[in-house]
């Protein structure tokens, strides 16, 4: 979908380097800048690595791994007038620029919006801060942990006010960051779609907590239009009532009932059928505000069976259900593994090497770029040779002198 889009890559850690990643899926070549010698910081972010003989095992930390297929490497020292103008000819030449810098950290190099666009004055530039280009807070270093703290998200996760532990929770993984890194694959794509029509680039600031505030959702706008700040209700839904966890005989299980027709199915099942009739459970609203009282009820039935015996009879009467499953048997459900999200790419010096694909799936093209993560540099000869045209001398040189 976006052959013959280039996209100089100039952030790292995971917000831009997703946002990156998603657009080389989607077709884009995408050049991921890098320091010499040092690269972006999550090479070195584990263990976990990748255990191999080929090549330097900090190149194949896992961290690493998941936010970088489909890209080329090229090292560049962006603190040199020779290395910065390197990267504004690649600017020139790109159709997008994205980094992460602090703000303004990119003008002592030369490489802010106003100095690339003075050469590629179509340029789409993006970048990603912690807490966007204005405001009191636009010069601190944006970290997910913090972003969630700050934007709300801590205070809604985690075990359910009362309980024991009960207490602010991340996210297990940085999804400020993700989100970020999708928001600003969105923007990028919106804006390529404008300069067709008028020809001009344009700059986009994402912030992360920005986006964390966004994406509340319902919660957001539950305070806003209350005035109070939501709870936490641990692994049950604030608004709908069956929609949590449950003990079975051997595992727990989810069972996410939507509507008030679910709700009768799933109490003929459980040999409850009383409790649809019964004016405390009848409707969304009745279950939520009664919740206390239903839970007890539903949750020693579902002692009764095994996690595979609900799953059959809840799912074969169409009442939304599922196991919990730990990451090794998600990523082992024949369900994901029939729809190719996982897979093996052949990494040169390396081998096969598994990962997760991207989710899109178009019914006429093909979406998942099989490139693997490249190593530090890979293609820094193939960049330089074949986009800045620059010969086999020319490239020594600048080797030679630790440009590149």
């Amino acid at each position: 979908m976006l052959e013959g889009i280039r996209v100089l890559d100039l952030s790292r850690v995971l917000a831009g380097p997703w946002a990156t990643q998603l657009l080389a899926d989607l077709g884009a070549e995408v050049i991921k800048v890098e320091q010499p010698g040092r690269g972006d910081d999550t090479r070195r972010w584990g263990p976990p690595f990748v255990e191999t003989e080929g090549e330097d095992q900090a190149a194949l930390a896992t961290y690493y791994l998941c936010a970088n297929r489909g890209k080329k490497s090229i090292t560049i020292d962006i603190r040199s007038a020779q290395g910065r103008d390197l990267v504004l000819e690649l600017a020139r030449q790109s159709d997008v620029l994205i980094e992460n810098f602090k703000v303004g950290g990119l003008k002592a190099y030369g490489l802010d919006y106003d100095s690339v666009r003075s050469v590629a004055p179509n340029i789409i530039y993006c970048s990603i801060t912690g807490f966007g280009q204005t405001g009191d807070l636009r010069s601190l270093p944006g970290y997910d942990l913090v972003v969630q703290a700050m934007g709300g998200l801590m205070s809604v996760t985690g075990p359910a006010e009362g309980e024991p532990g009960s207490a602010p929770t991340r996210s297990g993984v940085a999804v400020a960051d993700l989100f970020t890194g999708m928001y600003a694959a969105n923007a990028i794509q919106a804006a390529l779609i404008s300069r067709q029509t008028t020809g001009k680039g344009t700059y986009i600031d994402m912030a992360l907590l920005d986006t964390q505030v966004a994406m509340l959702a319902n919660l957001s706008t539950a305070a806003l239009a209350t005035g109070r700040s939501p709870r936490r209700t641990g692994n049950a839904h604030s608004t709908i009532a069956p929609y949590q966890p449950f003990v079975a005989a051997d595992g727990e299980i989810v069972v996410a009932v939507g509507n008030d027709t679910q709700f009768a199915r799933f109490c003929e099942i459980l040999g409850l059928p009383e409790l649809a009739a019964d004016e405390n459970f009848s409707t969304n609203a009745a279950r939520v505000q009664n919740r206390d009282l239903l839970i007890p009820k539903i949750a020693a039935v579902m002692l009764t069976r095994t996690r595979a015996e609900w799953t059959e009879v809840l799912r074969a009467h169409g009442v939304p259900c599922g196991p919990i499953q730990h990451v090794v048997e998600a990523l082992n459900d024949p369900q994901i593994r029939e729809r190719g999200m996982v897979r093996d790419v052949n990494k040169p010096g390396f081998g096969p090497l598994s990962l997760v694909s991207c989710p899109i799936r178009y019914n006429d093209s093909a979406t998942t770029n099989l490139l693997p993560p490249p190593s530090l540099g890979e293609h820094t000869d193939e960049v330089l040779q074949d986009i800045l045209k620059l010969d086999g001398a020319e490239c020594a040189a600048l080797k030679a002198a630790h440009i590149v």
